[in-house]
């Protein structure tokens, strides 16, 4: 109820507005992108407790360390080591697998800035586990965040990331400069 309050007061004074598509009640991974800003954390909790969807999201260790550790976890922070990227996939998909039932946010741009590509974390988590993609945004020019359609991916990696490249085409972020083009880098192995 406090969580609620808080976001639509945000969400009233904000030079901002929440957009969403109607979404299943099904378990999904939201996108969060393009991610320019520390304000995307911001969006995300005020969208998430405006419509009052439980989210989990994945974050760098660094910004669980000491007392900000127990913050992070209560607003549903999950610590990822950098280092080995292939294990977080995997606690993930065990995490699902064993009954664990959660929304789950991943910036796919991995960081705010200096990335080519997009992580494939995401992919292979929604495709491990069978579930949804949303596609979360943020757009400076339309001063919008919120959230676009749902939909399982194929498989065709080239496929299902030309829709999401189509969908985040207009979309440029708080900060505009730091977009990544949508792309993995799986895409790029095998041109």
């Amino acid at each position: 109820m406090i969580r609620r309050a808080i976001a639509r007061t945000f969400w009233t004074f904000s030079r901002w507005k929440l957009v969403a598509e109607p979404r299943s009640d099904r378990p999904a991974i939201f996108l969060g992108a393009p991610h320019t800003s520390n304000w995307d954390f911001v969006f995300m909790l005020a969208l998430a407790w405006k419509l009052q969807i439980p989210l989990r999201w994945l974050g760098k260790n660094s910004v669980f360390a000491g007392w900000r550790g127990p913050i992070m976890r209560a607003l549903g922070g999950i610590p990822v080591d950098r280092s080995d990227p292939s294990r977080i996939v995997h606690e993930v998909v065990e995490r699902i697998r064993s009954g664990e039932d959660f929304n789950l946010v991943i910036t796919p741009d991995g960081t705010r800035k200096g990335n080519t590509c997009w992580k494939s974390g995401f992919y292979r988590i929604a495709r491990a586990t069978g579930m949804p993609v949303t596609l979360g945004f943020v757009d400076r020019s339309t001063m919008t965040v919120g959230l676009g359609p749902t939909f399982d991916l194929t498989g065709e990696v080239s496929v299902d990331m030309d829709r999401i490249r189509a969908f985040y085409a207009d979309k440029a972020g708080h900060h505009p400069a730091h977009r990544i083009e949508p792309r993995l880098r799986e895409e790029l192995d095998g041109a």
